[in-house]
């Protein structure tokens, strides 16, 4: 009888720590509490090889020595594929090639409003030679600062901004971007809140091209998947998903969702709708961009740059040089060619 319970306790176990792990087999990667706890992948991998070194002591008894032995083969095999995971999305790269002519490059940096400075957000642009810059959390009289800032060191940008209604304290309500004058004139989609035309609780821009061969840009920023507004971050990535059904696409920004919380939502091998996730096709797709008090490979990767085909990713870096500058989020760059 012992048996037969230890058996159902460690086939329990094994079920729980594969559904925690990867919660897509079961369709659970967008419920609570497991998008949460996939969020933080290290950290599960952590907490599976602690459990094997406490189970692997207590084998040292010999009433329970299989039992606990069978706990310690579970968990080592689950801590080893959630680390193959991370390490076939990317543990880092941190040089991008050279830019050319027929390159473009994209940074993203959720800000956290004036917590960075519009100097230090110009000058990593900069430094970056980004073309297109999104930037969640920022005002448009940062965006327009930052835009001087850079034209003042010699890289001209329009900007642009969408923005909610509300308290003027919340940082999230508004979202800018800039684009270079040489990707052609853009205008910015109007959009309400609704998960109609933008995300619902925090604004994602979206420009189209109004004359040159540019593609659509969307500046991201989906709400973070709170328990109270897991339906609304659902929604979010739905929408983001839709904004990615052409052929000429460019998102960046905070989506609050890492490739986990994607499972489903792409087409066509695809990540999100049409568009692949250029930082795990350069080998960054499992180092953090959240937040920045904890080491790069053990934060969440929850921001994003992503293209459709028609753009082939060349390099991306994610910038842990700047985690005391103020925001909680590091910056993102990727360098792209037209195919």
């Amino acid at each position: 009888m012992k048996r037969v319970f230890g058996a159902l306790v460690v086939a329990l176990f094994a079920a729980g720590a594969i559904v925690a792990t990867w919660p897509e087999l079961l369709r659970l990667e967008r419920e609570f509490p497991f998008a949460q706890a996939v969020a933080l992948r290290p950290f599960l991998i952590g907490a599976f090889v602690a459990i094997a070194l406490i189970f692997l002591v207590l084998a040292l008894g010999r009433r329970i020595r299989a039992f606990c032995l069978w706990v310690v083969l579970v968990s080592v095999v689950v801590a080893i594929g959630g680390a193959g995971t991370l390490a076939v999305r990317g543990l880092g790269a941190e040089t991008l090639p050279p830019k050319t002519e027929d390159s473009i490059r994209v940074m993203t940096w959720n800000t956290a409003g004036p917590a960075t400075d519009a100097q230090t957000i110009a000058e990593t642009a900069v430094a970056m030679q980004a073309d297109i810059v999104a930037l969640p959390e920022t005002t448009m009289d940062t965006g327009r600062a930052v835009a001087v800032a850079m034209r003042e060191r010699g890289r001209p940008m329009w900007a642009h901004v969408d923005s909610y209604e509300g308290p003027d304290s919340w940082d999230a309500n508004s979202t800018a971007l800039l684009i270079s004058p040489e990707l052609g004139d853009y205008a910015v989609i109007e959009s309400e809140a609704a998960g109609t035309s933008n995300t619902t609780i925090v604004p994602s821009a979206v420009a189209m091209p109004v004359d040159g061969d540019g593609p659509v840009v969307v500046a991201v920023h989906a709400v973070a998947p709170r328990p109270e507004e897991m339906a609304s971050w659902r929604s979010d990535l739905q929408w983001l998903a839709d904004q990615c059904a052409t052929d000429d696409v460019i998102m960046a920004g905070d989506f609050n969702a890492t490739l986990d919380h994607m499972a489903r939502l792409g087409v066509d091998d695809a990540d999100l709708g049409r568009c692949h996730d250029a930082a795990r096709s350069t080998g960054n797709g499992g180092i953090g961009t959240w937040p920045t008090d904890l080491p790069a490979p053990l934060g969440a990767p929850i921001d994003h740059v992503m293209a459709t085909a028609s753009w082939k990713p060349e390099g991306s870096v994610v910038i842990s040089s700047l985690d005391h500058s103020g925001s909680d989020h590091r910056p993102l760059v990727v360098q792209y060619t037209r195919r």
